[in-house]
């Protein structure tokens, strides 16, 4: 007898059945009461990525919501007609600028949807302003005060420190711009380091106060006062206008409301059973995502056990590894349902080797598929290597990216070994077999040596650089040299093709791919990360020398 084969849906029809299912669940739910009002609470970090965990660690600890996440959250309210708009209820926020911008996005997209936004906070600082400051009106808890509002930065210099314990470090830069290890090498700031600490905290500051001016429709020197006047109390910020009404969260729905009756107001989790379900993402051909977070290894990415709350340099941090990344270009390359690809970076860099092969892996699939970079906080030094493939790079005003340069160092321990009464002998063959070791720094012909090397991988970085954005010999090196600029600084040298976040980067890989604008996106399917282990001294050592 013979065997019955399975029935097998072609993908048009499986979409159009999904489709049709939600359009009967949207129909039940339309028979329900929607919200006036969503209420979302944000507080913390908010990754533009979950971080990629493990089978085990997604059943133990508690979910990450990212701004991918939040973003289809906020879609499916904006897309909703019953839902007249969303209530932020602002919690301190720990996030970079650029994260920040992204979530600013986010509003200004659900305002164009036609969504009121309003804002409430029990208190606020830069990072909340600056968000809140996007929506349509900003309510303060009576009583509140306002904190400073700006932006500070400290730079510390251990040189001395590192003196008084016997050691040093020794360091070989290309540029004086390229300073990721003065922190260790130095007593005090560079004239260069001091240049460019300033124009990135005067870039981020204008950006800062330019959001304020857009969001409250002022100037910007109006928007420049309103942050010079604070701190101040809430009655003050009421009467300068950086709120626009002191109300308790409880008073909200009668502020809300319309015709007399008190607006409804549910949270996300309440509402989310009642809000239209949006339209499925396309399937079939779609857009692959490649993450290249951390810093950047030899061998493969591992993740962190834990994430704690406060950053800790490579005992806590992820790391991408070539041999992972190089993976996934390839499998992208050979899948023909992968249409076009976006590679996320956030990565302040690490080994040149490593950012060599990922981004000839990913300039091989560039020779054949669209290639986008999503740039998230910081994409500098090797994060910045790895996107010159792309055919477009999209980065936010104050994603730190550039130093395009190399750096290469060690920290030299004899004189505090000889403090603790370590006797050492040490045996060599070859001239320079003791090159790395913490006994010396280096004599003037391995310096030279050193010199070299760094000026060889320089020379490589910047052809990739010339070659991809299309810069000639003086353009390039007033941009390169180890020089750190924001997303904007960069889009005005010619290093990025746009500002925005990951969407604006999907969008773009869509159309540079011709698919539908609702075609899914879907993480390139790879093996899972290794559990990163506690680094060694020579892994803390790698990667203060690396920037």
């Amino acid at each position: 007898m013979a065997r019955s084969r399975p029935i097998r849906m072609p993908p048009e029809a499986t979409y159009a059945m999904a489709n049709g299912l939600r359009v009967m669940a949207n129909a039940a739910r339309r028979r329900q009461a929607a919200p006036d009002y969503v209420v979302f609470t944000l507080a913390g970090v908010y990754p533009d990525l979950a971080p990629t965990r493990s089978f085990l660690q997604q059943r133990l600890l508690p979910p990450v919501t990212d701004l991918f996440a939040l973003a289809h959250q906020l879609r499916s309210v904006g897309g909703d007609p019953r839902v007249r708009g969303v209530v932020l209820h602002l919690r301190p926020l720990a996030m970079p600028l650029a994260q920040l911008q992204t979530l600013r996005d986010l509003v200004l997209r659900l305002r164009e949807a036609g969504k009121r936004v309003v804002a409430w906070s029990h208190s606020l600082d830069t990072a909340g302003y600056y968000v809140a400051s996007a929506a349509d009106e900003i309510v303060l808890q009576p009583g509140t005060p306002v904190a400073p509002l700006g932006l500070r930065r400290r730079y510390a210099f251990l040189a001395d420190a590192l003196e008084r314990a016997g050691m040093a470090f020794d360091v070989v830069q290309i540029s004086p711009y390229k300073s990721a290890g003065d922190a260790l090498a130095r007593r005090s700031m560079s004239e260069e380091a001091r240049a460019m600490a300033n124009w990135l905290i005067d870039a981020d500051f204008e950006e800062v106060v330019r959001g304020i001016a857009d969001g409250r429709g002022i100037g910007i020197d109006a928007a420049r006062a309103l942050v010079d006047g604070t701190p101040c109390t809430d009655l003050q910020a009421l009467a300068a206008g950086l709120v626009d009404a002191l109300l308790g969260e409880e008073d909200l729905p009668d502020h809300l409301a319309d015709g007399g009756t008190p607006a409804r107001l549910q949270t996300w989790e309440a509402a989310r059973k009642h809000v239209l379900l949006p339209r499925l993402p396309r399937g079939g051909r779609h857009v692959a995502l490649i993450r290249i977070e951390g810093l950047i290894v030899d061998g493969e990415s591992e993740h962190p056990p834990l994430v704690p709350p406060v950053p800790v340099p490579l005992a806590a941090e992820a790391r991408a590894g070539d041999l992972t990344v190089v993976q996934a270009a390839r499998a992208a390359l050979e899948d023909d349902d992968v249409a076009a690809v976006v590679v996320y970076v956030d990565s302040g860099g690490g080994s040149a080797t490593a950012s060599e092969a990922m981004a000839a892996a990913l300039g091989r699939l560039a020779a054949r598929k669209p290639v986008v970079v999503a740039m998230g906080a910081v994409a500098a030094s090797g994060g910045y290597y790895v996107a010159t493939p792309a055919h477009w790079i999209v980065a936010q005003p104050s994603t730190v990216t550039g130093s395009i340069g190399v750096l290469s160092g060690k920290l030299v321990t004899a004189g505090l070994l000889d403090k603790l009464r370590f006797n050492r002998e040490t045996f060599t063959r070859g001239a320079h077999a003791d090159l790395d070791t913490g006994e010396h720094a280096y004599s003037p012909d391995e310096r030279a040596r050193m010199q070299g090397q760094i000026a060889r991988v320089y020379a490589v970085f910047t052809d990739r650089v010339a070659a991809a954005r299309r810069l000639d010999g003086a353009a390039l090196e007033a941009v390169a040299g180890g020089r750190v600029w924001t997303g904007r600084q960069a889009l005005a040298h010619g290093l990025v093709d746009e500002l925005g976040g990951l969407e604006r980067a999907f969008e773009k890989a869509r159309a540079l791919a011709g698919l539908h604008p609702r075609t899914m996106v879907a993480p390139l399917r790879m093996a899972a990360p290794r559990r990163a282990p506690v680094p060694s001294a020579a892994a803390a050592l790698a990667y203060v020398a690396d920037g």
